[in-house]
């Protein structure tokens, strides 16, 4: 393998709490599990048994069926005995539910970006989550040729060797054909036998909305009218941003029940520049054509605003803040 570095940040909330907060959810952590692998042939030396003793424990405190897992991020480093050592781990614990083979899809981030030491662990939760998002699983790179002391065939596992969608797995459980969210398992082990392990599963708000009719509801609230800002240093920055905001509705990434969320994102997470517009609009179809109004120039467009925070206009205090505000929301001037 190649060393590398890196630094990796998530924020760890409790499920019903996120859900509360209306957070962006990227996955769900089922469990975790750590062990040692005790003393070995060498302190580079892993233990098939101590590994897999890791992730059958994952397995079991996540309430997951091997089974039901269909994607593994490996340790993985490429080396001729630590790979197989983990392969063996890995289908000793998933053998416990299963006799299948060839069903869980397998890869390393490390063929990608390198060792990242400390942070390797973190890489592949990171990449596991990306895959999440775009439903999609990546090949790990120079992985044609399989190593020769593993014998996939005989193991639940495939070599992911392309790009593909990631399917959610159904299979026959407890008597009938069930479709499975996609989960998946990180490992990261470290040098001198400490084993981690992370069983994530997607999030799917229609599951959440199920379990909780009151923000079914909420989700369901459609035609309320929204302020939508930009900003950007520059004229040609503000519409570059705009045609950004455009293709991804073009792309269809966002529907009216999105509405709401992208205007508090955009009122609250945006850096507020020299040059301004806001929208007010209650879909998101008003808001594409509005967009496409203002990047074709047109004027006059009903409930676009557009100004300019200009040196020394800013307002010092709180209370003349406060004063003007009324003012403001009479006048329609939201910039």
């Amino acid at each position: 393998f190649v060393p590398g570095e890196g630094v990796g940040i998530v924020l760890l909330k409790p499920l019903s709490r996120a859900i509360a907060d209306e957070d962006q959810i990227h996955a769900v952590i089922k469990s975790t599990s750590t062990n040692h692998g005790g003393k070995t042939n060498g302190y580079t030396v892993p233990n098939p048994v101590a590994q897999g003793e890791l992730v059958r424990a994952a397995l079991d405190k996540a309430g997951v069926n091997a089974r039901a897992v269909s994607y593994i991020e490996a340790h993985g480093t490429g080396t001729d005995l630590g790979d197989p050592i983990e392969i063996t781990g890995l289908t000793q614990a998933f053998f416990k539910d299963t006799d299948d083979t060839g069903y869980c899809a397998i890869g390393s981030a490390k063929s990608n970006i390198g060792h990242l030491e400390a942070a390797a662990g973190m890489a592949g939760l990171t990449k596991i989550v990306l895959q999440m998002k775009h439903k999609m699983l990546v090949p790990s790179l120079h992985a044609q040729e399989l190593n020769p002391n593993i014998h996939f065939a005989k193991t639940p596992f495939v070599v992911q060797q392309s790009l593909e969608e990631w399917q959610r797995p159904v299979i026959h459980f407890d008597g009938e054909l069930r479709e499975f969210p996609r989960i998946a398992g990180v490992s990261s082990f470290g040098a001198g036998g400490s084993n981690a392990h992370v069983i994530l599963e997607e999030y799917r708000p229609e599951e959440a909305s199920r379990n909780d009719p009151t923000l079914m509801q909420v989700k369901q609230v459609k035609h309320v009218k929204v302020i939508v800002p930009l900003s950007a240093k520059t004229e040609a920055g503000l519409k570059e941003r705009a045609g950004q905001l455009l293709s991804v509705i073009r792309a269809g990434e966002l529907s009216d029940s999105d509405l709401p969320d992208v205007a508090y994102t955009l009122q609250i997470g945006r850096e507020a520049m020299e040059e301004r517009i806001t929208l007010v609009v209650d879909s998101i179809q008003e808001l594409q054509t509005k967009l496409m109004r203002y990047l074709e120039g047109q004027a006059d467009i009903d409930g676009l605003s557009k100004g300019q925070n200009k040196a020394g206009k800013e307002l010092k205090d709180i209370t003349e803040v406060n004063a003007n505000m009324e003012i403001w929301l009479q006048l329609g001037d939201y910039q």
